[in-house]
């Protein structure tokens, strides 16, 4: 019943897409165009696809060769999501994650160069970083987005996994950068290459950054942690990866919880991870580290050591120069 749920739900959502682009195929809507460049990051499916990695990365990258960067995103269940909001003004994180949304707040605490706006109006917050000096706004999951004008459109697609689509694969065509998963079968990349001749593709892998204790900036040693019996928990699209990420460093937990994306963690939920902690004689919990954002302030967790694991995308040099000069191009 679910999956027949999800095939109506994503019929709807591509038929809605596709008169959509017809509609800005055809120039009976123009898009918005913003006081400063725009690069976008999205995908064609619902679901977690290493965005949120790649945003960051992408931010830290033009940052450090001196670009104004700003994060603009729609804040997903966050208080701000409607009204809109600024999380940081790359001086001070403003708020909290409540207010932001958990994977802003994240990026917010790992970039805090770089500026937080949050809304479902894009334009308007990408007029606001504007005013604020910033010179680039990456655009979180803004490839369905189509009001808003962008200069580059870099999309993630994975056609190995069997994933609920929200735009038909021909889509892609409007990207001008396509990441592909590195360990993705040849013959499927060829394919892929054939069907977008006009699109550069690249290629990509999930990198562990390492694990780090809840309240702690340094990375803890593996074999200090593996041999831990630990309880883990998540509330991401796709809970597999990262049970298959800890497996592949050695850590296999004793037991698994999984939540909802974006799982705000009221009391409720964290009552059901102490009593499975304590039934289960757990040694250690480890989660992800958009998880670990929205739990940090609960003091019953500092009886208990919480481990958190950070991730990265592994890229190319020639990625990076065909950024810079797509975006030198548009200036």
């Amino acid at each position: 019943m679910m999956k027949f749920l999800l095939s109506v739900l994503s019929f709807l959502y591509q038929s809605g897409c596709q008169i959509k682009n017809w509609l800005y195929k055809w120039k009976f809507i123009t898009p918005k165009k913003a006081p400063l460049q725009v690069l976008s990051v999205g995908n064609i499916s619902f679901g977690g696809t290493e965005k949120t990695p790649l945003v960051m990365n992408l931010i830290s990258f033009l940052i450090k060769h001196n670009y104004k960067t700003a994060l603009v995103s729609r804040g997903y269940k966050g208080k701000w999501e409607t009204g809109g909001g600024i999380l940081s003004n790359k001086e001070n994180i403003l708020w909290n994650w409540e207010n932001s949304g958990d994977e802003p707040f994240m990026i917010a605490q790992n970039i805090p160069q770089a500026g937080i706006f949050i809304g479902k109006n894009r334009f308007l917050s990408s007029t606001k970083a504007s005013q604020m000096g910033f010179k680039i706004a990456v655009l979180d999951d803004g490839f369905q987005h189509r009001r808003l004008h962008r200069d580059l459109d870099i999309v993630l697609y994975d056609p190995s996994e069997k994933m609920i689509l929200r735009e038909r694969f021909s889509s892609l065509n409007r990207a001008h950068i396509l990441l592909v998963k590195r360990d993705v079968p040849f013959h499927i990349k060829k394919r892929i290459k054939e069907r977008l001749p006009q699109t550069t593709i690249f290629e990509y892998s999930v990198q562990n950054k390492g694990f780090f204790k809840l309240g702690k900036k340094t990375k803890e040693p593996i074999e200090k942690i593996k041999r831990k019996k630990f309880l883990a928990f998540c509330g991401i699209a796709r809970p597999g990866r990262f049970l298959s990420l800890l497996k592949k460093t050695g850590i296999t937990p004793i037991f698994f919880l999984k939540f909802p994306d974006h799982h705000p963690y009221p009391l409720s939920s964290l009552e059901k991870i102490f009593k499975t902690y304590n039934n289960i004689s757990a040694e250690a919990i480890i989660t992800t580290e958009k998880d670990a954002v929205k739990i940090h302030q609960y003091q019953d967790l500092k009886k208990i050591p919480v481990y958190y694991l950070k991730i990265d995308l592994k890229l190319n040099n020639e990625f990076y120069k065909k950024v810079l000069s797509l975006l030198q191009d548009k200036a």
